[in-house]
Parts: structure tokens; C-alpha cells; sequence
């Protein structure tokens, strides 16, 4: 009797996990697993750091044979061979990278290179509906000899301002990344730049490793806490900075710097609500180096 009550109650167990839905790419069709619960991460890659040759599909199943669950794919690719690539791997978009901002920065003294800034992240916010994520990173600006740093905070927030309703419309996050551009130098001006905005899809990209030069990444992910958006796993080492020029720096393996990445994970997994950890890290340019990394990010997360 107990043996048919048991098989009974397993059978019906598993009627209804096949009536959950599943979580994917609605734009492409594909889905993908259910997602991880609280405080738990799922895997990703910044397109622009596969360096390995091959069309983007080929590319996405070295991805996906390496371990990893998802892609940051650039801004302005080919929709349809992305969209297609995704849905033959079964990876998903974590989230998208504007590829526009450096070159047409929101901070610019003329107004129609800014425009022409506005008109990149408003195409890098389409390409994330398309793709079924809710990310796009931005980088906001810089200060230089052309720009001082309130003209860069006043100059890109009116433009993030202004792309507040298209963002909206889309239900897409802008989440600004901390890059060496001398601006927002420390976790509580960030949160504040955040703050002003008032709107949940203005957000932080926080990068793991960019924040070496000047601060802890445990302590800026503790601080800006559910501001963050989505997190760049990246190494640095002071060491090699110190001795080579502070770009070498980069040059470290991901778990060999300085990052105290057990530090990084025992926070994340209190504060950030996003789930995705995406690298942006060297090495992948064939898909043993890409196992290897995945492989590297499992040992972060194992944490």
C-alpha cells in the first residue's frame, strides 16, 4: 500500500513540474532551464572578449560546450544570426552591450555627437528586447581636457534622461559601468548618480576588476547593493600593474589577482538581484581556453 501511495504521489510530482513555465528567450522561441534560486548565478560571456575566428554561431556552441548558459552580445550585430544562434544553442541573452559609447560619447562638448550617443543605447536597448533580456551596459561618459567632470555628470544624465521613456516603453535597464574614464570614483557618488534618476531602469554595472585602482569590489557591491544591475567578472593584479603600466594589470588570470573573489561572492549573494555573473576576461580565444575559463568561474562562484 505504501508502495503505490509513493508512486502515485511521484507521478503527480511530475505532472506538474511539466506545467511550469519555462524561462527563455521569448523573442527567439528558445527556452531555457528554470531560472537558479536567490542567491545563486548564472554564467555568461562579454561577446567582444571571444577572440576565437569562426561565424557567430560557430562561436556560440564553443560557448555553450565550455559550460557557460548565456551571452553579452554586442550592440548592432545581425539580430536574425544572433536570434538564430541562440536558439539552436540554447543560450540566452544576460544582457547587451552598447557598442556605440566610446566613440559617441554622452559626455561630448557637441550636442550632435551625444545625439548620435543617444541614438546608439536606443538601438542597444532595442536589440535587448529582441534578444529577451532586460540589460544594456552604458558607459556614460568621460572627463578629460574636453569635458569637466560636472559637464560629463550634467551632459550624460540629461541624455539618460531623455532615453528614460524608450527604455521604459521596452522594459530595459540602462545600467552604467565603471571604466577608467575619471568619472564616479567612488561607491557612494555612484549611488548617487543612480538615485537622481528615480526610475528602476537606470542601474549599475558594476566590474570586478576595473575597480582596483581605486577601491574594493566587496565594498562597492555591499554599498551600492540592488542599485547593481548586472556584474562584469574581470581579474586585475596590482602586482603586474605596478610593474609593467596599469593596463598589464588585465594580464592576470581569472582567480590569480587581487580580486578577494570570496569575498566578492559572500556579498553578492546577499545584495545583487540579478543573478548573472558575465566575464569579461582574457583567454578566450579557442574553446579550450574557454572551458578553461568557465571552469575558473565555477571555481568563483563554488565559493
Amino acid at each position: 500500500m505504501k508502495r503505490r501511495i509513493f508512486i502515485k504521489q511521484t507521478m503527480l510530482a511530475a505532472g506538474a513540474l511539466t506545467l511550469l513555465p519555462a524561462v527563455g528567450n521569448i523573442a527567439s522561441g528558445t527556452a531555457s532551464p528554470l531560472p537558479p534560486a536567490a542567491g545563486t548565478f548564472r554564467k555568461s560571456i562579454m561577446w567582444g572578449t571571444v577572440g576565437m575566428k569562426g561565424t557567430v554561431l560557430e562561436k556560440c556552441r564553443a560557448i555553450k560546450a565550455a559550460g557557460f548558459d548565456g551571452i553579452e552580445p554586442n550592440s548592432h550585430m545581425d539580430r536574425q544570426e544572433v536570434l538564430d544562434a541562440m536558439k539552436e544553442t540554447g543560450l540566452v541573452a544576460s544582457s547587451v552591450c552598447c557598442s556605440t559609447h566610446w566613440k559617441a560619447q554622452l559626455s561630448d562638448p557637441d550636442p550632435a555627437v551625444r545625439q548620435k550617443g543617444m541614438e546608439g543605447i536606443r538601438t542597444a536597448l532595442e536589440d535587448a528586447q529582441v534578444y529577451g533580456t532586460d540589460a544594456v551596459l552604458v558607459v556614460p561618459g568621460s572627463v578629460n581636457e574636453n569635458t569637466r567632470y560636472d559637464e560629463c555628470w550634467e551632459r550624460s544624465t540629461d541624455c539618460l534622461r531623455k532615453l528614460l521613456p524608450v527604455a521604459k516603453k521596452l522594459r530595459v535597464s540602462m545600467c552604467i559601468e565603471n571604466v577608467w574614464n575619471n568619472f564616479l570614483l567612488s561607491p557612494m557618488e555612484a549611488c548617487r548618480y543612480v538615485d537622481q534618476f528615480k526610475s528602476q531602469y537606470i542601474k549599475f554595472y558594476f566590474d570586478c576588476g576595473n575597480i582596483l585602482v581605486y577601491g574594493l569590489p566587496e565594498q562597492w557591491i555591499h554599498i551600492l547593493g540592488q542599485r547593481i544591475g548586472r556584474i562584469h567578472i574581470k581579474e586585475f593584479s596590482r602586482k603586474k600593474a605596478d610593474a609593467e603600466g596599469r593596463w598589464k594589470g588585465f594580464n592576470a588570470a581569472l582567480t590569480e589577482g587581487d580580486v578577494n573573489w570570496a569575498a566578492v561572492v559572500k556579498i553578492a549573494r546577499t545584495v545583487y538581484k540579478g543573478q548573472w555573473l558575465t566575464t569579461e576576461q582574457g583567454g578566450a580565444d579557442s574553446p579550450e581556453g574557454l572551458a578553461d575559463l568557465c571552469r575558473r568561474l565555477d571555481k568563483i562562484i563554488a565559493m
